[in-house]
């Protein structure tokens, strides 16, 4: 694995696909959804899952919780949170990767062809940026999905 202190040698990090073992599952992480739907062949219509590296970059971004909810957001693991209509994951990177910790934020999605299993070629010829440890790229269990708002928590995956 390689080691870098400055991201400055990957130029328009922010466009890239990178191509990682997620805490979940293995997946596609971006800033740019458009690549992200045209890898996968997916509908435009159906929004990404917003992976934020911590709970104060979640709120930085604008984003609100209700009171009663915040430490179930902060404890979580492993989950997707929906607030109205918005998909979000709050998810330490379980790689210790300086590109991924300078992203505060990216979409995500599972690394294959929508409705398809996982395939290495296929995903390693569509990454910019390829991360890996040496646990390898495995396909898991997706994560569970929670439908909140400040009274209700209702589980749908």
């Amino acid at each position: 694995m390689v080691s870098c202190k400055s991201t400055t040698r990957f130029s328009r990090l922010k466009e890239r696909v990178i191509l990682t073992q997620t805490d979940t599952t293995v997946g596609f992480l971006s800033q740019d959804a458009n690549k992200l739907y045209e890898i996968k062949s997916r509908e435009t219509t159906k929004p990404f899952i917003k992976v934020y590296n911590d709970f104060k970059a979640f709120s930085d971004s604008g984003n609100r919780v209700p009171s009663s909810k915040k430490n179930l957001l902060r404890r979580s693991k492993k989950t997707t949170y929906i607030i109205k209509n918005r998909a979000f994951r709050i998810a330490a990177n379980s790689l210790h990767s300086q590109i991924l910790r300078d992203l505060s934020w990216s979409y995500s999605t599972s690394a294959n062809k929508t409705q398809k299993s996982f395939n290495r070629a296929f995903c390693e010829s569509k990454a910019d940026i390829i991360i890996e440890d040496k646990n390898y790229l495995y396909e898991d269990s997706s994560s569970n999905l929670v439908k909140i708002n400040k009274y209700n928590k209702k589980r749908l995956r």
